[in-house]
């Protein structure tokens, strides 16, 4: 089970080596990135956009381009394309955002010629490092779904657990978060994780344990599960997965770790046909070596 980035990576190690398909890769923080993550054999690069800026951005991070494939494309959105066909085609293993639009990113996404859909909705995973807390939290969903219904939050569930599978969590833990752990009819939050943790009871939701409503302390701090005689919920302080109420919560919530808390994370699309790397601008350079990571890992189970 990897409990940890250094954990991930030494399982990509262990894998046959990815690559990844680069949309408009013309992009100092991308680029930087995509060097590290070949340095660390973690994943090749197919870079795709326009190849004169390419160089010039590769030139200004002292870049050695020797060894990469670069398609020269001049127009974002149809170096998107070609990118994400490289993908759809089996050319390349992982998708990933580069100095375009995220609107016009996720369209080739879900473009029906060359795209990645699978029929299923995405969402979005965040998985975070945290000092104190002895695994990775998974995180969903912080940034794609904005309010999501109580069958999107079944599919938020399945789409998140496939990733936990990927990292070697056999049977993660998932708390439907909310205020309160009690069930309220005043709060519809807390109604649907109840009705989520019965789905999966009927097993009509696999592969994990969901227990809900859950609050976040509950969730994630033995201590208060202790303190509040939780002893005997299914998750005393110990979820792996904590799947949010609306985007506001979570979007929230992520924004904090990573702005006060001692974190790595790394950020993956799924629902998809093979990991799509959605990192935003204001990540740093450790997030998108660390999605490129998260990619690789689950590339090679979907591969499985």
């Amino acid at each position: 089970m990897s409990k940890g980035f250094e954990d991930l990576i030494s399982k990509v190690n262990d894998c046959s080596i990815k690559t990844v398909a680069v949309a408009v890769a013309q992009d100092a923080p991308v680029l930087e990135a995509i060097r590290a993550a070949k340095e660390r054999n973690i994943a090749n690069a197919i870079l795709v956009g326009d190849k004169s800026k390419i160089e010039e951005v590769a030139a200004s991070i002292n870049m050695d381009l020797t060894g990469y494939e670069i398609i020269d494309i001049q127009d974002n959105y149809e170096a998107a394309l070609k990118a994400v066909s490289l993908v759809h085609d089996g050319k390349a293993d992982m998708y990933m955002k580069g100095l375009i639009d995220t609107k016009s990113f996720l369209k080739s996404v879900l473009d029906k010629e060359v795209g990645l859909r699978t029929g299923k909705p995405l969402s979005h995973v965040c998985v975070f490092e945290v000092k104190g807390i002895d695994h990775l939290l998974f995180l969903s969903d912080v940034a794609f779904m904005t309010y999501p219904t109580l069958e999107d939050k079944a599919h938020i569930i399945e789409n998140t657990v496939e990733i936990c599978h990927a990292c070697g969590i056999a049977n993660p833990k998932v708390a439907p978060l909310a205020a309160v752990e009690v069930v309220n009819p005043k709060m519809p939050v807390t109604v649907e994780a109840a009705e989520l943790t019965k789905m999966c009871e009927e097993g009509k939701i696999t592969g994990c344990i969901v227990d809900g409503p859950l609050s976040l302390d509950l969730a994630i701090d033995p201590e208060a599960a202790k303190h509040k005689g939780a002893e005997g919920r299914k998750i005393v302080g110990d979820a792996d997965v904590l799947l949010f109420p609306d985007i506001h919560a979570g979007n929230i919530t992520y924004k904090c770790l990573v702005h006060t808390a001692d974190v790595k994370n790394g950020n993956i699309l799924t629902g998809t046909k093979a990991p799509v790397i959605l990192t935003s601008r204001s990540d740093d350079f450790e997030t998108k070596v660390n999605s490129i990571a998260l990619g690789a890992v689950v590339a090679e189970a979907m591969n499985k």
